[in-house]
């Protein structure tokens, strides 16, 4: 088996990124969350999958916009819009596909 361990970086003030796996057709990625912390609306071609671990967040997609918990989850269609804002702290778990180099 491989493994290998990448650093957790500081992606903006309140916001932390680690990826936790990847391969060229998938990556798993934690993003660290205080409170009032936003993800800024941005899109990409990768597929999205996120899994809230842990505290609350409002949600933008597209025109849409949902609070969503720990334990809920959700998929991010390619070249969607999307962001964040954090309402406690909390942390995102992301799957995209595939791998966003720009990560690494």
């Amino acid at each position: 088996m491989f493994y290998m361990t990448f650093p957790e970086v500081e992606v903006d003030v309140g916001v932390r990124r680690q990826v936790l796996a990847d391969h060229p057709e998938l990556m798993v990625v934690a993003f660290r969350f205080e409170a009032e912390m936003e993800g800024a609306l941005h899109s990409h071609p990768h597929v999205q999958s996120t899994y809230v671990k842990s505290g609350s967040f409002e949600f933008y997609l597209d025109d849409k916009t949902m609070t969503v918990r720990a334990g809920d989850s959700f998929v991010i269609p390619s070249n969607a819009r999307h962001g964040c804002r954090c309402l406690e702290d909390g942390e995102l778990v992301d799957c995209f596909t595939p791998r966003r180099d720009d990560f690494l």
